[in-house]
């Protein structure tokens, strides 16, 4: 990897003076250091000296050809990216040897601008790439923090104050925007801690209406309400010994608040309907988007409450507040797809992590999965790259005047909608086709995928595609 602080340095190989002179004064004006070597044998005395952070070499040469010499580089260098330069006749032998490991080539007579753009290109792509293996290693050295994933200095910051407080009883309090991981840091504190060996019991407190969420906190008794015929222990009975995640607690309604206050302070659960106290050895994380300070202000949250519960705050940083760490997440979520999906594990091009780096990720983290997922889903060839996510999209989409499905989401596929929408509906798009074009015969259309049944089962569940609307479809186009 070229140190930023110094000029990348190329090592130009050709048998002609000439062809060698005209490119060391344009690559030393463009800001280059040049090494040369009059051909594949001496640059292989220069590699055992100095490793440069490129090699530009012609492919037809005397003795150590360029194919000769990329396979040494390939053995001894294999980090060190190669470009061949080579004439329209040797085209296909360039690309053989792009097979076999070369970065690019550049067709004689070699034009400067189009060879500074491959340089660049190159270069930069090496840079991501050295970059994603750093913060894999930043990665390995964070193991207990469960899976989240960076390496950037709002990481760093987060994997601190996880440590500070992990091995101690204290409630925490974790902040963040929807999507950001709360949940995540939540797990990575019990996982660090002394209760790792208990329980980790989650409750999303902003999914239940208010006599059911006491229910599931506090439990109840066989005959309390309507419905309850039996005894059921709530999550601090079931996290005793072990953790207790209240996520979204900012959405817990006032008069719950005050029986959770006294839980708190006291250790004992009272069953809803019940009148035996029961004591409970939970340890508490509350997890919010929201203020809680301001809810405070504006009476929507006890006082009490949000002092007792802020006794160790985490704010959890944005995606936007850590980009970069995306190409690290990118390839963490490309592992993980292909690994569920039974798909090879692509490699992202330079291209769509600059794209992905630009973004302004309004659903953080949680966003960018679901883009990875589609695009491991979607992709056919090794790179996931700008012609698999937009020529794709520009091709299948469909037009007003021929829908391919039964839903009206055709104002969702513009060029300028969100990239995830983009892929949620093109997606659809190609799974509806395939069922068409199989006559809604599943086992058929997933073997036209490339997928299991199963996963295509799961595919259809998730993107909610009706499949009465599809086999109409099918009947009509024959």
């Amino acid at each position: 990897m070229a140190d930023p602080s110094r000029n990348p340095c190329i090592l130009v190989v050709d048998d002609e003076r000439a062809v060698r002179s005209a490119l060391r004064v344009n690559l030393t004006k463009a800001g280059y250091e040049v090494i040369l070597a009059s051909d594949g044998q001496a640059a292989l005395q220069t590699l055992s000296e100095r490793v440069p952070d490129l090699g530009l070499t012609d492919l037809r040469m005397p003795h150590v050809d360029g194919m000769l010499l990329l396979e040494s580089v390939q053995a001894e260098h294999p980090d060190l990216p190669v470009v061949l330069m080579t004439g329209h006749g040797s085209v296909r032998d360039a690309v053989h040897a792009m097979r076999s490991g070369a970065s690019d080539y550049i067709i004689k007579p070699v034009r400067k601008d189009e060879l500074l753009v491959i340089l660049e290109r190159t270069l930069k792509a090496c840079r991501l790439e050295a970059e994603v293996v750093r913060l894999r290693e930043a990665l390995d050295s964070q193991r207990n923090f469960e899976q989240l994933v960076g390496g950037s200095t709002a990481m760093q910051r987060l994997y601190a104050l996880i440590g500070a407080v992990a091995d101690s009883d204290a409630l925490v309090l974790v902040n963040g925007p929807t999507g950001a991981g709360k949940e995540l840091v939540s797990r990575a504190i019990h996982a660090r801690s002394n209760r790792v060996g208990g329980p980790f019991v989650a409750l999303n407190c902003a999914a239940l209406p208010e006599q059911l969420l006491e229910s599931e906190l506090f439990g109840h008794e066989k005959g309390s309400f309507t419905g309850a015929v039996r005894r059921h222990a709530g999550r601090f009975e079931q996290a005793s010994g072990g953790t207790l995640l209240l996520d979204e607690i900012g959405e817990i309604p006032v008069a719950t608040q005050v029986r959770l206050l006294r839980v708190l302070e006291s250790g004992i659960v009272q069953r809803v309907g019940g009148t035996t106290p029961v004591k409970v050895n939970t340890r508490v994380i509350a997890a919010t988007n929201r203020n809680l300070a301001a809810e405070v202000e504006a009476g929507r949250f006890r006082a009490d409450l949000y002092y007792r519960l802020n006794v160790f705050r985490i704010p959890v940083p944005s995606l936007a507040d850590r980009i970069d760490d995306i190409p690290l997440l990118t390839d963490h979520f490309v592992q993980v797809f292909a690994r569920r999906h039974d798909r090879p594990a692509r490699v992202v091009s330079s291209s769509i992590l600059h794209r992905l780096q630009q973004h302004s990720w309004p659903g953080n983290v949680r966003e960018l999965s679901h883009v990875v997922e589609r695009a491991v889903l979607l992709t056919t060839g090794a790179t996931i790259n700008e012609i698999d996510l937009e020529d794709r999209a520009a091709t299948q989409l469909p037009s007003p005047d021929h829908p391919k499905g039964g839903r009206n989401d055709r104002d969702a596929t513009g060029a300028d909608a969100p990239l995830p929408d983009r892929l949620r509906i093109l997606e659809e798009q190609i799974i509806i086709e395939a069922l068409r074009t199989s006559r809604g015969i599943q086992a058929e259309a997933a073997r036209r995928l490339g997928i299991s049944r199963s996963n295509l089962h799961y595919r259809i569940r998730k993107l909610g595609i009706e499949l009465t609307d599809v086999q109409y479809i099918a009947r009509g186009t024959d």
